[in-house]
């Protein structure tokens, strides 16, 4: 039996040094596995990215080819009238006031530009036309946004009459107070 024992104890020393070596050579090949892995997914993210980069400017070339032929929309400009407008009403045997803040939105600088000379008309028919409403309506969100889609067109042929151009596409009611 002390042969087998000493048979048993040689391989197991032989089978410890190889064992040693087998778990560092698999430590190295799971480093190197992971190495490549990430070498890997970081080659293929930049190469996908690079790829996404391309059709977006292709796209943004077709883009503005088709477009090339349409009239580009212009960033909005806000000319602001000022002082507000402030119109007073008999209602009912009493004294009311409403006041507005006006303001212009327009594509074109110039034509605004061109169209403020003209203001003191401008502004004299917003008065006229804000004192000839009736207060009652005018206390109604309907009757408010009445109020200035009528002031819009006011001012739209104001300045197709004097300037030849539609120098503001929308007025805007930046402040409305009734009293």
């Amino acid at each position: 039996m002390a042969k087998k024992e000493e048979a048993k104890a040689p391989a197991a020393e032989t089978d410890g040094k190889p064992a040693g070596k087998s778990k560092l050579k698999l430590i190295i090949l799971i480093v190197v596995g992971l190495l490549l892995a990430i070498g890997l997914s970081v080659g293929a993210t930049l190469f996908f990215l690079k790829g996404d980069k391309k059709e977006e400017a292709k796209s943004e070339e077709h883009a503005a080819t088709e477009d090339a032929g349409k009239p580009v929309k212009k960033q909005a400009i806000y000319e602001v009238l000022a002082p507000a407008f402030v119109v007073n009403y008999n209602y009912k045997g009493r004294q009311r006031y409403m006041q507005v803040s006006v303001a212009l939105m327009g594509r074109d600088k110039a034509e605004l530009d061109a169209l403020h000379e003209h203001m003191p008309v401008l502004r004299n028919n917003l008065v006229m036309l804000f004192s000839g409403q009736d207060f009652e309506a005018l206390s109604t969100p309907v009757g408010k946004e009445m109020l200035r889609q009528q002031t819009t067109a006011s001012v739209q042929a104001l300045a197709q009459k004097e300037t030849g151009k539609m120098a503001v596409e929308q007025v805007l009611f930046t402040n409305i107070v009734l009293q």
